[in-house]
């Protein structure tokens, strides 16, 4: 018996198009980022790209438990002496609420130029417009 690996020329992949209003982020995240690495497939192989696009809507109408909107934090430098910087998650959400499912997913894909190239196909859209109708992606119930 021999162990299929998927070629990156036999891989076929969809638009799938996710609505986040009232989504819990974690439980989103994770289950997008399994489509993004192809692990919905059957030709899933774990050093291959096999997954799909997957388009998030309304990123600014998710929600979060406990008291993780005062709580969690993120952190960014500047690589300058003193040039930390800290967010919470409240004020990400009202200046920047597509970097928090950014930021969610990207953590849960593998880390490397393989994680980065799966990354690439996440689209991730504040409101409900979205300038990929011309790939028709089918709605994904999460």
């Amino acid at each position: 018996m021999n162990t299929f690996m998927a070629k990156t020329a036999e891989v076929e992949r969809k638009w799938y198009l996710v609505d986040a209003s009232g989504k819990t982020l974690g439980r989103l995240s994770s289950q997008v980022a399994a489509i993004l690495r192809g692990k919905n497939k059957p030709i899933f192989t774990p050093h291959i790209d096999t997954g799909d696009y997957v388009v998030v809507i309304n990123a600014d109408k998710i929600k979060v438990t406990g008291k993780k909107l005062a709580d969690k934090i993120y952190y960014s430098h500047s690589d300058y002496p003193g040039g930390m910087k800290e967010t919470n998650l409240a004020e990400m959400l009202a200046k920047k609420p597509e970097k928090v499912i950014e930021l969610a997913v990207k953590g849960m894909l593998p880390t490397g130029p393989l994680g980065r190239q799966m990354l690439t196909k996440l689209h991730v859209y504040a409101g409900a417009e979205h300038p990929h109708t011309a790939q028709k992606p089918e709605a994904l119930e999460i």
